[in-house]
């Protein structure tokens, strides 16, 4: 899978997207980042990608002929390719969740357009196939938004984890009203620190009862 990233501040991601599971899973070839700087597509000699809101009012809005180019670019860069995605990470947008990303694995190339300043011309709206958030509260821009989506995403596509890894992770499991289950709580070595013990059960060797205790605590976890 390929991720492009439309954003103002690209070295925002060199961390983030260069090491841990991430970083092996692009050294498999399994993923590929590829950040592009939305000042690049601007029209105008002084690389401007904002401007003052028709109507008044504070703060600067992103251009819609800027982030026209800068998708078109990009698309142009991947004209192969056979299920793209382009989302407009915005707060207004669908919440984030793990079904959805889960439904992204199905692409082969997801477009990200990372929002910075008072928002977005409400053109650009039209020029995307949806609009992300990851929460009900403010950032400064849409870069933690793409690094959460690309993170999440990744660790699902077939390859990245153990085979086993991400079916018993948090959000994988569901009960029988389809609300999804927090994983159970885990322990190891010591035994016992500053009077709290590691449960009896998980110590019995009885694999029965302790599948049994770690179905029971994600459904209390959850509650």
């Amino acid at each position: 899978m390929r991720f492009d990233i439309i954003t103002l501040f690209p070295e925002m991601f060199t961390g983030s997207l260069s090491e841990s599971i991430i970083k092996r899973a692009k050294e498999k070839g399994l993923i590929d980042i590829k950040l592009h700087q939305l000042r690049d597509f601007s029209n105008d000699k002084h690389y401007n990608v904002d401007d003052t809101p028709y109507g008044g009012g504070k703060g600067m809005v992103i251009k819609v002929d800027v982030v026209d180019n800068a998708i078109n670019n990009v698309k142009t860069q991947n004209p192969n390719v056979k299920k793209q995605r382009t989302v407009l990470l915005s707060p207004r947008g669908r919440t984030y969740n793990q079904d959805l990303a889960k439904s992204m694995t199905k692409y082969d190339n997801i477009i990200l357009v990372c929002g910075h300043y008072e928002g977005f011309d409400e053109r650009i709206s039209d020029l995307v196939d949806e609009e992300i958030s990851i929460g009900d509260y403010v950032l400064t821009g849409g870069e933690i938004p793409a690094m959460v989506i690309v993170d999440s995403v990744t660790r699902l596509l077939p390859g990245v984890l153990a085979e086993d890894s991400a079916e018993s992770e948090s959000f994988m499991e569901k009960d029988s009203d389809d609300n999804y289950l927090l994983e159970y709580p885990q322990y190891t070595r010591p035994v016992e620190h500053k009077n709290k013990k590691v449960p009896d059960i998980l110590l019995s060797g009885n694999h029965a009862e302790i599948a049994k205790w770690r179905k029971e605590q994600m459904k209390r976890k959850r509650s």
